[in-house]
């Protein structure tokens, strides 16, 4: 399943992938990895983050 959401996200071009799976979405390695067979096969780079990294606390 995560190789599915990483696969759509990037098919569809999604300008941020947000997941807590921390183990297999949000891992750098596993970013790197993603991303170098994505700019192989000739899509952009998919930007992934944790919610903590898009969400904006107003004080």
């Amino acid at each position: 399943m995560d190789a599915q959401h990483i696969a759509i996200a990037t098919v569809e071009r999604v300008d941020v992938l947000v997941s807590w799976n921390f183990k297999h979405i949000v891992n750098l390695s596993r970013i790197r990895l993603y991303n170098g067979v994505n700019l192989k096969k000739g899509y952009p780079l998919l930007e992934i983050r944790s919610p903590k990294e898009v969400l904006h606390e107003e004080a």
